[in-house]
């Protein structure tokens, strides 16, 4: 066998097990899903008894819509304070303060969400009463959900802007269109993918959020994370298996219905941009 032979079945055998490694628990979780027996790692045949079970589950269902309706909430406001962070980053870069601006707008990336949560818990133990906001419930789990997910859809926004094509903004506004217009007409559409992906983003962290939502939550609004582990300490049940199994395909169905839209945005943008060229030419 030549050598560039086998580094090229080393390389395959290199990938092969770090999909394993990724992916195969999570084909186990959804084979054991299906199990009929009440013991989640013991295979005694096929029944989907565990998912009529699942629905059944009022407690559970509860969860799932409060962890659902957060993380929608979560994701709309961060795309939103996400996008004007990054368009200050990228568009104004001469301000006083601007190191400051982008280390505080960065720092929820590498501070420990322990952190975060008992810092935004004590922010509202404080100055809750003042706000009219309690310091445990939905809309505390949405703040810190907010604050939490705010700087990793300021990153994607902020590195699509950069690679932005200024020329058909400086074009838009020659021909008299105000910053205002020029930002919902030309920028925004060029941008509509990276937002698509940081709200994905933003809204998958927060669906999985078990950390910082325990510092917040109260006990009307408990998470589904927090109902997951609070569930698996007490012993995994096929229950869990199965709730698990229909996250795992929602989650991978709203991922690839995100990439779709976001292939054919950019497979359309191309084309305006050859049929473009082609009249100038």
């Amino acid at each position: 066998m030549t050598p560039s032979r086998s580094s090229k079945w080393l390389g395959r055998g290199v990938l092969g097990a770090g999909f394993a490694f990724l992916y195969l628990p999570i084909v186990l979780l959804v084979a054991y899903s299906f199990n009929a027996s009440r013991l989640a790692t013991v295979w005694a045949g096929f029944s989907t008894q565990w998912y009529g079970a699942l629905l059944e589950d009022r407690q559970m269902l509860d969860a799932a819509w409060v962890s659902l309706e957060v993380a929608f909430w979560s994701a709309s406001a961060a795309v939103v304070l996400g996008t004007m962070a990054a368009l200050v980053m990228t568009r104004f870069r001469d301000f006083r303060g601007r190191t400051a601006f982008n280390a505080l707008i960065t720092a929820p990336l590498v501070m420990p969400e322990v952190i975060i949560g008992l810092s935004i818990l004590l922010l509202l133990v404080s100055m809750g009463g003042l706000l009219g906001i309690t310091p445990k419930g939905i809309v505390s789990i949405w703040i810190a959900h907010v604050t939490f997910t705010v700087s990793f859809v300021t990153v994607v926004v902020a590195s699509r802007l950069r690679e932005l094509d200024r020329s058909l903004e400086e074009a838009a506004m020659d021909l008299g269109a105000n910053r205002l217009k020029v930002f919902f007409l030309i920028t925004l559409p060029i941008i509509a993918p990276a937002l698509l992906s940081g709200w994905l983003l933003a809204f998958t962290l927060s669906l999985d959020d078990v950390v910082i939502a325990s510092f917040v939550a109260g006990p009307s609004s408990t998470t589904l994370p927090m109902k997951i582990f609070a569930s698996v300490r007490m012993g995994v049940s096929p229950k869990i298996n199965a709730l698990a199994t229909l996250l795992v395909l929602a989650v991978s169905t709203v991922a690839v219905l995100g990439w779709w839209i976001s292939a054919r945005a950019d497979r359309r943008r191309q084309r305006d941009m050859q049929l473009a060229l082609q009249d100038n030419g």
